[in-house]
């Protein structure tokens, strides 16, 4: 019988990763192996996600995760990266990042404490408690903590808010040089004069989109780099809620 197209890639096979262009070392395949079984434990207790299984796992998780950081991977530099997830929901992508960067230090935040304990819980099971940290707050806070505010090479959100929004969040994160990605699904000429209008006051800009066909017909992801001008205003982010109940460059 045929192999149902579909199910190609149910297992973490060599054509996964060829399809990627990235392969794991053995220690890290075993650790994104062991992820999905963290996955299924937490989610009989915690509602995570429901992606989980076969290639809802493998690839919606995995490789969605990893392919807008090839770049960061095959660096395979020793200096110290500052990465952080926002809205990191069950764990992606900053603990496929965690995996796959081993020079990278992440920070993954959430506002939802359970959630935040399940990965935090995951992260120590995995061995990873050492370079990934969570936060357990509203972006709008972690982006006016000192701490956090300008302090990171990387900032990424998958499947969180509109650009706009994602972008108040993200950019005030970064460090002079850094870059935020924005990981999105569908994308149009009308979403990118709609984000070029939200950086301006920012001080950023839009510095790449890049597209790329998921495995077995998973559809075609967006990524959107953004990269800081300037010095982001202390004004962004704006107050809890208000970005995303009056969006930069609406209208």
């Amino acid at each position: 019988m045929a192999a149902d197209p579909q199910r190609v890639f149910a297992t973490p096979t060599p054509a996964l990763w060829e399809a990627l262009g990235w392969t794991p070392s053995e220690a890290q395949q075993t650790l994104f192996s062991q992820l999905q079984q963290q996955l299924r434990e937490w989610n009989a207790r915690v509602n995570l996600t429901r992606l989980v299984e076969g290639d809802d796992y493998w690839i919606a998780q995995v490789f969605d995760s990893l392919w807008p950081l090839l770049p960061l991977i095959e660096q395979r530099g020793t200096e110290p990266l500052q990465i952080i997830d926002v809205g990191t929901g069950g764990g992606f992508p900053g603990l496929a990042a965690a995996i796959a960067l081993p020079q990278a230090r992440l920070t993954l935040v959430d506002s939802v404490g359970r959630k935040v304990e399940a990965v935090r819980a995951m992260a120590a099971a995995l061995g990873l408690a050492d370079r990934v940290s969570l936060r357990c707050e509203r972006i709008e806070l972690t982006g006016r903590q000192g701490s956090c505010r300008g302090a990171f090479d990387g900032a990424m959100a998958r499947a969180v808010a509109s650009a706009p929004v994602v972008a108040e969040y993200l950019v005030p994160l970064l460090k002079t040089g850094g870059t935020a990605l924005l990981y999105r699904g569908q994308w149009a000429e009308a979403d990118t004069a709609e984000l070029e209008r939200a950086t301006g006051p920012l001080r950023a800009r839009i510095s790449a989109i890049q597209s790329r066909e998921l495995p077995a017909e998973r559809g075609i992801r967006h990524v959107v780099e953004l990269q800081p001008t300037g010095t982001c205003p202390r004004t962004y982010p704006r107050a809890v809620g208000v970005p995303s109940k009056q969006p930069l460059g609406a209208g």
